[in-house]
């Protein structure tokens, strides 16, 4: 199912992401250059079918928040065996998503699934063999990765079609 969402890209991890979205579903690798698979989602899902005022919005928000760096180096496990990375800081991605709720009130992250949503870069799903050692394990020096949240970026997710429809550079 096709869906938008508004993410910081984060092309320090890149490849460890692509090649886990290879493995799970190659049918998610985008062909599109100015895709970054490795992103903390922003908002999602976001508007299927945005009009112009709603992406001025959006580069209304992206024109108020501030450039900003983070480190990538927590390993950390959600109740559904999601493995992920945890920004240190995490306040400026808070502060993203609730000016964008706030602009997008008809679009609750995660469908409202989560109240508090935790920002997060997604790496891996717990199975047999694999867990937050493996995982660990095969990021290796990739981590502590130093990075900077400097555009958020409407992108497309849908099976054969991950694109990139819009982005804005932070202020």
């Amino acid at each position: 199912m096709a869906h938008n969402v508004l993410v910081v890209p984060v092309p320090e991890l890149e490849e460890f992401v692509l090649d886990r979205t290879r493995h799970y579903d190659g049918s998610f690798v985008s062909a599109d250059p100015a895709f970054v698979h490795a992103h903390v989602t922003a908002l999602g899902p976001f508007l299927d079918d945005p009009s112009e005022a709603d992406l001025e919005l959006v580069a209304e928000v992206a024109g108020r928040t501030p450039a900003f760096d983070f480190t990538l180096d927590e390993l950390d496990e959600f109740a559904d065996g999601i493995i992920h990375l945890v920004p240190s800081p995490d306040e400026p991605f808070r502060a993203l998503t609730r000016r964008l709720i706030a602009a997008f009130p008809q679009c609750p992250p995660y469908g409202g699934a989560f109240p508090e949503p935790v920002p997060h870069l997604t790496l891996d799903q717990r199975a047999d063999g694999i867990d937050r050692a493996s995982v660990r394990a095969a990021l290796g020096d990739a981590v502590p990765a130093r990075c900077r949240a400097d555009r958020l970026v409407l992108a497309r997710y849908a099976n054969h079609d991950c694109r990139v429809l819009a982005e804005w550079k932070l202020a």
